[in-house]
């Protein structure tokens, strides 16, 4: 038995597999172009584990999908590969619109030819899981209900629309060819090995170097947090037990303000790395800085996570407290992993993003 992770060195997928080695023996093919966001160093904790099939490649690459579906014969597809920063795709959509829209079109059409010739048996079992966003669905007001199955998309980033894209177009695949497909809807997530330039690894490698913590506009912005090891049990319970074609909201039950979650980091940070007598600052909030609001920004995303808890019996396990504190505690036991990453091309972005 085998699936396919298409993204697996990345943030979330690397977490999903090193999740699920640790409660299954069932081979991973894990597939990943290694763009500045994957990271093999995320999958060091695999050692030597030869149920884990690292192929670089691009699902871009009709060819490579269909010479890995052929040999590894997958059960299921779990798709992670994406461009995923909003600020990345307003300089510059072209790479999201390849990689969101015209990857996962060619992700489907390698699964639904694989998939038709498969045995009756394997071919009624299989699963291609769409892990996807809840920013597809748009902004909502600090007094609409939370995002629910039936919100219609209405994205409003670059990014946003090419991961809106990608979902019709496994809902078109599923209508039209039977492929058994899901799709996944998460809020943001947060935890290990989450690359620098998003907002909770910026702002502790900030606050612990002394640099000013950049926040957009009044920082009111309000997200759905979600810590990334219960994204990962959600995943598992929709490739298990989801209905093809059913779309699955999955959101952490933390709606926060962005100025509250950096002043709840920079708490953290007083207590687990006090700052010395001799700093030039007290504490790590006086470093708090805002910048300019980024262009088209979304006021507020939150998650009803009522279809999945009713069906599948998946709620989240951690508080945004607990999940935050282990976020900090894992930045702080592994400075090497963020060292490792701050390239010369990193620190130009944050330059060009932030100042």
């Amino acid at each position: 038995m085998t699936i396919l992770v298409t993204g697996g060195a990345g943030f979330i997928g690397s977490n999903f597999v090193i999740d699920w080695f640790k409660q299954s023996s069932e081979q991973i093919i894990n597939l990943d172009l290694l763009t500045y966001a994957g990271n093999l160093n995320n999958l060091e904790t695999l050692g030597n584990n030869h149920n884990h099939v690292f192929i670089q490649g691009n699902i871009i690459d009709s060819n490579l999908i269909k010479t890995v579906l052929d040999r590894y014969q997958p059960r299921a597809i779990i798709n992670f590969a994406a461009e995923s920063h909003v600020d990345r795709s307003i300089h510059d959509p072209s790479i999201f619109l390849q990689t969101n829209i015209m990857g996962v079109f060619n992700l489907l059409e390698s699964s639904k030819c694989y998939w038709q010739n498969l045995p009756a048996s394997d071919k009624e079992k299989f699963r291609f899981v769409q892990v996807s966003t809840d920013e597809v669905y748009g902004s909502l007001a600090s007094d609409s209900p939370a995002f629910t199955e039936q919100n219609r998309y209405e994205p409003n980033s670059p990014y946003s629309a090419s991961k809106a894209s990608s979902d019709h177009i496994v809902r078109a695949y599923q209508h039209t060819y039977g492929l058994p497909t899901l799709t996944t809807n998460c809020s943001n997530n947060y935890g290990p090995y989450q690359f620098p330039e998003k907002l909770i690894p910026l702002m502790i490698h900030h606050a612990l170097n002394h640099k000013p913590l950049p926040i957009y506009g009044d920082g009111l912005q309000i997200r759905d947090w979600l810590f990334v090891k219960d994204h990962c049990r959600a995943i598992c319970k929709v490739l298990e037990n989801g209905i093809p074609g059913e779309t699955y909201n999955i959101g952490g039950k933390n709606e926060k303000t962005n100025i509250e979650l950096v002043k709840e980091i920079c708490s953290i940070l007083d207590q687990l790395r006090p700052i010395a007598k001799n700093a030039n600052i007290e504490k790590y909030e006086d470093l708090i800085t805002f910048v300019k609001d980024r262009p088209g920004h979304d006021r507020r995303y939150a998650i009803d996570n009522t279809k999945i808890e009713q069906t599948l019996h998946w709620t989240p396990v951690e508080t945004f407290e607990s999940g935050l504190y282990q976020t900090v505690q894992w930045y702080l036991a592994n400075l090497k992993w963020v060292d490792q990453i701050l390239s010369g091309d990193y620190r130009a972005w944050i330059e060009k993003q932030y100042t």
